[in-house]
């Protein structure tokens, strides 16, 4: 009952909104924490005692951060897997984002229960002046639940003039819901939600999985690199989230195979996103609204590329020649699919670097969006991949290219 009341009490705050992994399972592989942090566990002092739904005082921050337009010096840690900026949160159960009121920085939000004898604790600590670490050692869930734990951390790292980036450290997840959010086992109910969220009912990012028995994938995935499971970054630039500028765009999930997107989308808002690339690349919608238009960078050889459709089959269809730095917009209810080529492999895109081609897309509707972008690559000692069909039109640019081929390339970790 205690949880109920304080459940409704908290919701009260909410009113006027608008708006599987196996048991225990763990990556043998996932990112380590950052240590060596000093206090008697390795990870800094400890933020607060043992507790259920509490929060840390008001704490400073050693640098100020431009967070979706606002700045803020001071931050609270609420024992819940989440920081939280003008007032604590207890709120155990994660409402999906956006919510109102709380401007928030979540790595796992779920009913983190450190009381149990065995659990661990949940610790800060500023090892300079550019860095804050939250970490929320070995946490149980609620009712005291001391098996299976989850092991997790936050860093933030200034990188001056009020930009930042924020860090998610997952060393595992083996939990996703606490007793009192209709779990059973530390499963099941309503799970645990990762991501950032303003606090305006607009701005906010989800990490995928959210909310889901998939969140345990998180420690398995990143959106770094193949080689850092457990490890995603964002930067937030100009108050700003990954996606909102060419200079930020959003980094996509890297697996073995390549490159995936999954996020939410608002009607008429562009995402700018970045893969690898060669010589071209596959738009894909997997689920959500079709893309509305795309917008394709400048600077880039001669700034031209050719654009081809789906014919339900194949890519068969010549759309025309695309100017970098023009919207084109496919009409209708958008398309669900489209193929760029044109890049000249004299552009010498670097597949190292980070920025190498940015993409601005709007889509069709409003929702979550999954997709993918898997570039044409472009083998130069003729080993590769056999050649893919296309229309006369866009074969010209191709005349005399060996090992012409569609391949998943794996990003790498960025420094």
């Amino acid at each position: 009952m205690r949880k109920f009341l304080k459940f409704k009490s908290f919701a009260l705050l909410l009113t006027g909104l608008l708006f599987v992994p196996l048991f225990g399972y763990s990556s043998a592989h996932a990112v380590s924490l950052i240590t060596g942090l000093g206090g008697t566990a390795g990870y800094g002092d400890l933020a607060m005692t043992k507790n259920d739904d509490g929060s840390s005082n008001e704490l400073n921050l050693p640098f100020g951060i431009n967070f979706y337009g606002n700045t803020y010096n001071n931050f609270f840690i609420n024992n819940n897997g989440n920081i939280t900026f003008n007032a604590p949160v207890s709120q155990f159960t994660p409402s999906p984002f956006p919510i109102s009121a709380r401007p928030m920085i979540a790595p796992f939000w779920g009913d983190v229960d450190t009381r149990c004898a065995s659990c661990g604790n949940v610790w800060v600590a500023a090892p300079n002046g550019q860095t804050t670490v939250v970490t929320w050692d070995n946490v149980g869930y609620y009712n005291q639940n001391s098996t299976p734990t989850n092991n997790f951390q936050l860093v933030l790292r200034d990188q001056g003039a009020g930009n930042f980036d924020i860090e998610f450290r997952y060393d595992r997840l083996a939990w996703t819901t606490g007793d009192a959010s209709g779990g059973s086992g530390g499963l099941g109910g309503t799970p645990a939600q990762a991501g950032f969220d303003a606090g305006n009912l607009t701005d906010f990012f989800t990490l995928p999985g959210s909310r889901t028995a998939a969140v345990l994938d998180l420690q398995n995935t990143s959106n770094v690199s193949a080689a850092t499971p457990g490890l995603w970054s964002f930067a937030i630039r100009q108050g700003g989230t990954p996606g909102s500028t060419p200079d930020n765009p959003l980094l996509p999930i890297i697996t073995d195979e390549g490159f995936d997107f999954d996020f939410n989308i608002m009607l008429n808002q562009r995402i700018f996103i970045d893969p690898v690339v060669a010589i071209g690349y596959d738009y894909e919608v997997n689920a959500g609204p079709n893309f509305a238009s795309v917008l394709l960078p400048l600077g880039i050889g001669d700034d031209q590329y050719n654009l081809v459709l789906w014919d339900g089959t194949d890519y068969t269809i010549d759309g025309g020649v695309l100017t970098g730095g023009t919207e084109h917009f496919f009409g209708g209810a958008g398309v669900d699919r489209f193929r760029i080529l044109g890049i000249e492999t004299s552009a010498g895109l670097d597949p190292n670097d980070g920025l190498a081609f940015v993409t601005g897309l709007t889509f069709a509707g409003a929702g979550n969006v999954q997709m993918s972008m898997n570039p044409v690559t472009f083998d130069t000692d003729g080993n590769g991949p056999a050649p893919i069909p296309e229309p006369s039109t866009v074969l010209l640019f191709a005349t005399g290219l060996l090992g012409l081929g569609m391949q998943r390339w794996r990003k790498i970790s960025r420094p």
